[in-house]
């Protein structure tokens, strides 16, 4: 269980760190000491418990070229992080 638990940590960081670079070449500032309070292991929207159901194609069609899912500038512009 140990290799799974970590891949969850590992994931939330490579897309934060897509998130913050895409924020900053928008030219918007995001400070080192604000990104020190954020941490990669909160387990909030994880379910833990039950079944979730996953169209794995659809999911798979989401990916980028490079194998990435999107980040979520809609979500970004309701709380009113982009210009």
């Amino acid at each position: 269980m140990a290799p799974a638990a970590a891949v969850r940590p590992a994931w939330a960081t490579e897309y934060y760190s897509r998130a913050v670079l895409e924020l900053r070449s928008q030219g918007r500032e995001v400070s080192d000491e604000i990104l020190s309070h954020i941490s990669p292991g909160h387990s909030d929207n994880i379910n833990f418990f039950g079944v979730i159901n996953v169209d794995v194609e659809a999911e798979l069609a989401k990916l980028d070229t490079s194998g990435w899912r999107p980040l979520r500038p809609a979500q970004l512009r309701d709380l009113g992080l982009t210009p």
